[in-house]
């Protein structure tokens, strides 16, 4: 079984992929590749391992040899499911590893935007605090998480994981059922309720045609004018133009993003442009603890293992 990894580089440099190796015949690794040269690269290949690169029906059709594709991602829009098992070609997921990393990204933003970490670091190392004549210096005001309303939007593990540490802050902790949806599941409330009544909005959803741009102007303008958002999901489930004004005429608080719809983005992309105070961005790494990364290794290498003992595990085709 010959594989090919068409970008390693959306791994750390400290990661073991032996896991992967052990399973296979031969494993050609590749930093990066463009949609140009994916053909060429995966021609000769029995398996594809791919994060991000697209793999589309026209791809997939001129590569024969092709068996199955494994996605080392959750999300699995870059990859023409359809066209997939209509060649017969095997496409896994990975799922469950990165619960605790995402978890964990999102309370330390929240937690620097409602204590103000930063800010009173840098008051100290000013000597704000000691040319003081009390003694503490205040600086900007510090706000409880406890009692405030998490809204979250998709609860997988994910948003399960960052559920718990939520209600350890004692946070009251709402689902929401899927938007427009005709009755409501028992423990949810309503997409509308959700947002309406959120303190903070955390999305955990995959990208589908019903959830791209569904965090719309219309949306945003029922928040709370007090409210937090945080998309550590897809960049596309936001209308980034909508949040951009959202932000700049004060209809929400604040937002939290590690995504964004291009990513890699273009140096001139609105969101980037624009030096809001109100608004922190980071380059797609809640889920990249090293731990997580490991773990998502591990789980790839037990889909190509089942695959090749002729067991479904994680597949999408």
């Amino acid at each position: 079984m010959r594989a090919v990894f068409l970008d390693k580089q959306t791994f750390s440099s400290t990661i073991d992929f032996s896991a992967i190796e052990q399973q296979v015949t031969q494993l050609v690794y590749y930093a990066n590749t463009s949609p140009n040269e994916v053909i060429a690269r995966c021609l000769e290949a029995d398996i594809i391992i791919t994060n991000k690169v697209q793999l589309t029906a026209e791809i997939l059709t001129a590569l024969p040899n092709v068996k199955l594709v494994c996605i080392s991602a959750t999300g699995y829009n870059n990859v023409d499911i359809e066209a997939a098992s209509h060649l017969d070609i095997a496409v896994t997921n990975v799922s469950g590893y990165a619960g605790q990393s995402v978890a964990q990204y999102v309370f330390a933003q929240l937690l620097e935007y409602y204590q103000q970490t930063s800010h009173h670091n840098s008051n100290t190392e000013q000597g704000l605090w000691s040319s003081n004549d009390t003694f503490c210096y205040h600086g900007n005001s510090i706000s409880e998480l406890a009692g405030k309303t998490l809204g979250i939007i998709g609860y997988g593990s994910l948003g399960k994981a960052v559920a718990d540490i939520a209600k350890a802050f004692n946070m009251e902790v709402i689902i929401s059922e899927r938007p427009q949806a005709s009755t409501i599941r028992p423990g949810r409330v309503s997409f509308e309720q959700l947002i309406e009544q959120a303190d903070i909005i955390s999305l955990h959803c995959p990208q589908t045609p019903e959830t791209e741009s569904f965090i719309n102007e219309g949306v945003l303008s029922r928040m709370k004018n007090t409210a937090v958002l945080v998309n550590t999901a897809r960049g596309a489930l936001i209308d980034e133009s909508a949040l951009l004004t959202a932000l700049k005429t004060k209809e929400i608080a604040y937002a939290i993003l590690d995504v964004l719809t291009q990513e890699p983005p273009s140096a001139d992309h609105i969101l980037l442009n624009n030096k809001l105070a109100t608004l922190k961005i980071t380059a797609h790494i809640a889920w990249a603890s090293c731990e997580a990364q490991q773990r998502l290794i591990e789980l790839l290498s037990q889909n190509i293992n089942a695959f090749s003992q002729g067991e479904r595990l994680n597949r999408l085709a």
